[in-house]
Order: C-alpha cells, then structure tokens, then sequence
C-alpha cells in the first residue's frame, strides 16, 4: 500500500528508492500515497527477481513469512547490500496465532480425527529465522489483538494475505470448523472478544 516506502521517503527525501510488491494494484496505490514522489516501482517477485543494483538499506515489513524460499531470498537479498548497507525485516513467529492452532488441536481430538490436517498459516520458529543467515541477529516481542467474533478473526487473515504452503493438509471440514470456533470461543475470550496473538520478529542483517 505504500505505507512503508512512504516512511522511508519522508525520512530520506533525497535518496534512491526501488519499491517491489508482487501486486499491480499494490503498486498503483502505492504510487497514489506517494504521488510524484521520484520513486523507482517494480512490480515482480522478490522470489524470483533478478536485482543489478545494491543499495545501502533493504528493508521489508511483513513479506517474508509468506515466501516459498525465505532462506534463499534473505541470502539474495544481503548480497545486494552495499559495503556496510543493512538488510532489516520484520515477520511472524511460531506462536502467532497459537490460539487458532491450539482450538484446532482441540477440535480434531473432539472429533478423533488422525489426520494431518491443518488450518491457518504457521511460521518458523525466532530460532529459525536467525540460523536463515549467519550475521542475522534480532529480537521478538508479542502483539495480541481482539476480534468480535472467530468469523472476523478469519476475515481479518485473508486481508493480510494468510495463505503460505506448508505441510500437512487444509482442513475444509464443516463439523470440524464448528468444533473449532467454539473452542476458541471458550478458551480465549475476553470481555466478549476472542483474542489472536502475533509473534512479532525483527531481523537486522549488516
């Protein structure tokens, strides 16, 4: 949306930007929010880009736990850095979502199913992400925020794009999904909202 690329502008009106996003309509609003702002715009996959230039600052928010190949594409990435340029992302953790997962569990057992079956997206663990590359460091902190209902929790993941491939089957049973959104329902709600946690990692590599 632009929303990162913005920041970056207004903190270095002089520098050199090149804003990658895999969606066309990303970049036609980012383009909106930057207006004529002398930005460089590819629309590509940053999987699969072939990237000439190095930069001083790579930086990304809340891509990388949705690629296919993050270990390869942090090691492509930190090659492009300049002398003492900086690779700086952010992602998700293992625990996000933990509630979802755990009311999962729960549900399968309810209804002895011994399957592997699966259910929102599931991330690396803050150890993982650092043994990506060996002069990563960073740290983790947790977010939790609160939904009216299940219902809106789910809608809430497909608007952050929640659907990276792992192992184990998605889980489309209806029975299933009723067990689970009580579950959740019961075991973390709050003040009439259930809650949803995110495991927040910040990754520097210099």
């Amino acid at each position: 949306t632009g929303y990162l690329t913005k920041l970056l502008h207004d903190a270095y009106p002089q520098a050199k930007l090149t804003a990658v996003d895999i969606a066309p309509g990303m970049i036609e609003k980012a383009k909106q929010r930057l207006n004529d702002a002398p930005i460089t715009w590819l629309c590509a996959d940053i999987e699969e880009a072939e990237l000439h230039e190095t930069y001083d600052l790579i930086i990304s928010n809340a891509t990388f736990q949705w690629l296919m190949t993050p270990k390869q594409t942090i090691a492509k990435l930190a090659k492009q850095r300049n002398e003492r340029g900086q690779l700086l992302f952010s992602t998700f953790g293992d625990r996000t979502f933990h509630e979802l997962h755990t009311s999962f569990a729960y549900a399968l057992a309810i209804q002895q199913i011994d399957e592997p079956l699966r259910i929102g997206p599931s991330f690396p663990t803050f150890s993982e992400w650092l043994a990506m590359h060996i002069r990563a460091r960073g740290h983790e902190q947790f977010e939790v925020e609160y939904f009216p209902s299940v219902r809106d929790f789910f809608l809430s993941l497909r608007h952050i794009g929640a659907t990276n491939s792992t192992s184990g089957r998605y889980c489309q049973r209806p029975s299933v999904f009723k067990t689970m959104m009580h579950e959740y329902e019961q075991r973390f709600s709050e003040q009439g909202l259930i809650r949803a946690t995110y495991h927040c990692i910040f990754i520097d590599i210099t």
